[in-house]
């Protein structure tokens, strides 16, 4: 009788564990499996993650791989940083990416081991190759004179504005020259000119307010960096000299009229085709020994400027005067200058389309005139945007970095802070967000 109940309460409690050890296994195999899901869906996202940023590094044009992603991105739209403070041409990209090998250039690791490109030149580091395109496409432009000139070549135009005024500035002279332009004027300029401190040339300021009875250098942009008007030379006295920053002075900025005709002239690559990252720039030059002067700064600067780099900005301007001579330059699709001055003019109606609609906000005014180039009346539309708060708001820069853009405020360019610099190159995702916020900002 006692071994009976002893064996019954030994049988539920057997039955008891066995339960227990059945149910703790297959909730554990639940558990497991649970974690092994949520390891493959952590694994799937971060490749896909993965995938995204490969593919943003091989094009940047593509800033989404999948539905899941874009929900997040449409969540954090409003919450995206617009960064317009500088002026990066990323808006050429497609017209590239449809190019395809036209644009291509493939060197050898055995070519272009020399220093030297053409010893017997003024320039011994100028490539031929890129010489000649630059005559090129200056003469299909018909935007600067190439005839009796000195052609130089730079890493970008910056290092040419530094040569041009060690060049330019007396070396014997008892106190550094003074080196003006009207503003506004390119913020830069002042920042490169004291740099160095150096004791042949000083930034003096507006050349507006320039009075003193010396010589003097004046920086001329045109069309202007940043309110993007046409410039001519201010001060205009004995003892002046002149450098011609023509950078923008391109058909999809403005109106070609006539062809650039002055002593010292510079241009780059950055914005001509929006290849920045080639770092390569250009100037044409009447005097022989200028332009010995400025090679002489580079040759100690940088012991000349990369071979490379020239050899696919020559391509690169062959691509563009080839399609172009070869189309009739009618094709805007294909015809580098003619796609981007139909980009820029949708880009500037967008935003006076959005300046209007907030009312918080101004715009230079433009007259248009007969481009040569585009055989008819054009509008100019600057690489950059002169914007004005109006009303009460008297820091634009601080005013439109509340609504997450960022500009450049008007005192880094000689005005007052109710201005603001504004990109109108990045890529067209960005810039139409840029559009979109703009229009609603209505207080």
């Amino acid at each position: 009788m006692i071994m009976g109940r002893v064996s019954k309460v030994l049988s539920w409690r057997f039955f008891i564990l066995f339960s227990l050890t059945v149910n703790v296994g297959f909730f554990g195999s639940i558990l497991y499996e649970g974690v092994v899901s949520l390891k493959s869906l952590y694994t799937a996202r971060e490749d896909q993650t993965n995938m995204c940023s490969v593919k943003d590094h091989e094009a940047h044009i593509s800033r989404s791989c999948s539905a899941s992603t874009s929900i997040t991105e449409i969540e954090d739209r409003s919450k995206k940083v617009i960064n317009f403070d500088h002026g990066d041409p990323t808006m050429f990209e497609r017209f590239w990416q449809k190019m395809g090998d036209k644009s291509t250039v493939v060197i050898s690791g055995w070519q272009l081991m020399s220093y030297f490109s053409d010893p017997k030149s003024l320039c011994w580091f100028l490539e031929p190759e890129f010489a000649k395109e630059i005559v090129k496409l200056h003469k299909l432009v018909r935007n600067a004179i190439t005839d009796d000139r000195y052609i130089l070549v730079g890493t970008g135009s910056m290092q040419l504005f530094q040569a041009a005024l060690y060049a330019l500035a007396p070396p014997d002279a008892s106190k550094p020259i003074a080196v003006v332009a009207a503003a506004p004027y390119y913020n830069s300029y002042p920042l490169v000119t004291d740099y160095l401190k150096s004791g042949l040339y000083s930034w003096a300021g507006d050349a507006y307010t320039f009075d003193r009875d010396e010589p003097y250098i004046e920086l001329v942009t045109s069309p202007n960096n940043p309110d993007g008007y046409m410039r001519e030379a201010v001060v205009n006295r004995s003892g002046g000299m002149v450098i011609h920053d023509l950078a923008y002075y391109w058909p999809q900025y403005t109106p070609i009229t006539s062809p650039a005709d002055h002593d010292l002239m510079l241009f780059t690559v950055s914005k001509s085709t929006g290849h920045a990252g080639t770092r390569i720039g250009w100037a044409l030059v009447k005097d022989k020994e200028v332009a010995k002067k400025m090679t002489k700064f580079i040759e100690l600067n940088t012991i000349g400027v990369s071979k490379d780099s020239q050899l696919r900005a020559a391509k690169i301007l062959q691509a563009i005067s080839d399609n172009c001579q070869h189309l009739g330059n009618h094709d805007d699709g294909k015809s580098f200058f003619k796609h981007s001055h139909r980009l820029m003019t949708k880009r500037w109606e967008g935003l006076r389309d959005a300046v209007r609609q907030s009312g918080l906000f101004s715009l230079p005014e433009f007259q248009p005139r007969f481009c040569n180039y585009l055989d008819r009346v054009a509008e100019p539309h600057p690489a950059f945007a002169w914007l004005k708060c109006e009303g009460d708001i008297e820091d634009c820069e601080s005013f439109l970095r509340g609504h997450q853009i960022i500009t450049r405020s008007g005192k880094h360019f000689g005005a007052d802070s109710t201005y603001v610099r504004v990109s109108m190159l990045d890529r067209d995702e960005t810039f139409n967000l840029f559009l979109e916020r703009l229009s609603h900002i209505n207080s």
